[in-house]
């Protein structure tokens, strides 16, 4: 029926009929106001249906339940068709019921009989959906709420009480069940650096300053220089201990400083240009 239908002839209001009682009833005279226009603004879906089809008045019973929950989306229009041939005419109706999706003026999608609720529900939904962003009473579609993870819930609040072992272990358990799960991965590297710091000497910068060949002063400044807020100064610090070590001490300030990387996003500029850095001085 999409496209198919002409409904300007509706335009003109024809001689008054019987008005048909309910909220949602239309008649040949306020066709134009009820569905023509407002379907400029949301889709009006026009159920036409027969006080001597049983069926058809419980479809209209079901589209006045669901039109109120609809949040606006849509709008319903109810029609009797003996009472109103010149509608039912103009749609083409050849059964009862027939239920008409119209929008901008235009039919856009329809069904005829009697329809269990779940596919009315789907019918619906694909109406708003073809008319999202196109008509302005639409509104955009909500994002589904995602249900929050107990074990992540646990994690955080261990945070909050400042157990960060408790949390560490919570998240260990989640990559022991999922060890392919990004959110714990990273949670788990941010949460043992936390840990880490606590226990750091606010001297250790003084420390590490005063002897650049202490390795152990050098990687316990970096980690106060990431806590800070100062991840550039961190990373520089470990990159000029990779030049100058050797062995061992080189592999143990590499690893360190890869850890400091994975705190942040791979594509993080930062970190991009010290990887950079660390390759130049590895080779």
């Amino acid at each position: 029926m999409s496209g198919a239908v002409d409904l300007s002839a509706l335009k003109q209001p024809a001689a008054a009929a019987a008005d048909v009682p309910g909220d949602h009833a239309v008649t040949e005279t306020n066709f134009e106001d009820r569905v023509l226009r407002r379907s400029t603004q949301v889709p009006v879906v026009v159920a036409l249906y027969s006080q001597r089809s049983p069926g058809s008045i419980e479809l209209v019973k079901l589209l006045e339940q669901l039109v109120t929950r609809s949040g606006g989306d849509w709008d319903l229009a109810t029609v009797e068709a003996e009472a109103n041939m010149r509608i039912a005419q103009a749609f083409g109706v050849q059964g009862i019921p027939t239920v008409v999706a119209v929008a901008a003026g235009q039919p856009l999608a329809d069904f005829t009989g009697n329809q269990p609720e779940e596919q009315v529900t789907q019918w619906l939904a694909a109406v708003v959906d073809a008319v999202r962003g196109k008509l302005p009473g639409v509104g955009e579609a909500a994002e589904p709420e995602v249900p929050e993870d107990p074990r992540f819930v646990a994690a955080e609040e261990a945070l909050e009480r400042g157990e960060f072992d408790a949390a560490i272990a919570v998240y260990q358990d989640i990559l022991a069940a999922e060890p392919n799960n990004a959110e714990a991965k990273a949670a788990l590297r941010q949460v043992q650096f936390l840990s880490r710091v606590q226990d750091l000497d606010p001297a250790a910068l003084a420390k590490a300053d005063a002897d650049p060949a202490d390795l152990d002063a050098a990687i316990a400044a970096a980690d106060l220089e990431m806590f800070n807020q100062q991840p550039e100064a961190a990373f520089d610090r470990l990159i000029a201990q990779v030049k100058r070590t050797a062995g061992d001490d080189r592999t143990r300030v590499r690893t360190h400083l890869l850890e400091l990387f994975e705190l942040f996003d791979p594509a993080e500029p930062l970190v991009v240009a010290s990887r950079r850095k660390l390759a130049a001085a590895l080779y």
